[in-house]
């Protein structure tokens, strides 16, 4: 045996610049996604709405069709889903099992005839905010 010692190397850690180096790459990852990803709920929320609306949009023309007048303001969209006393003859319902809520849990505001479309009828969401009239209300003529 010779008189030399052999030196275990001591596992090696990352220095204090590769650990300052890796979070400087996660922030530039984070500043890049969450943009992208943070506008996708509010998107598909807008979007599912939009698709509620045409659907009851669809089952107002069925209750049209089938009792030559649309729901009153106050039998409101109530009426698709359970006769109205004055149609139980014509009334072919429910034209749909339940009354939606917008995606942001307020109801749909039901007007006939419509301020929109006097000659109809409006379907109103009235958006992220829940109030009427402002930029982000959703109607029957809103684009997809």
């Amino acid at each position: 045996m010779s008189g030399r010692r052999t030196r275990r190397s001591a596992p090696r850690g990352f220095t204090l610049i590769e650990l300052l180096l890796v979070l400087v790459i996660l922030a530039v990852l984070a500043a890049v996604v969450i943009p992208n990803v943070a506008g996708r709920g509010e998107q598909a929320k807008r979007q599912a709405t939009i698709t509620d609306i045409a659907g009851l949009k669809g089952a107002l023309n069925a209750f049209e069709v089938d009792n030559s007048r649309y729901p009153s303001n106050e039998e409101g969209l109530a009426a698709l889903v359970q006769a109205p006393n004055d149609l139980q003859a014509s009334w072919k319902g429910p034209y749909l099992q339940n009354l939606p809520t917008d995606k942001y849990g307020n109801a749909y505001i039901y007007r006939y005839p419509g301020t929109l479309n006097p000659s109809s009828f409006d379907l109103v969401s009235m958006g992220k905010d829940g109030q009427e009239g402002t930029d982000d209300d959703i109607t029957q003529f809103t684009e997809k």
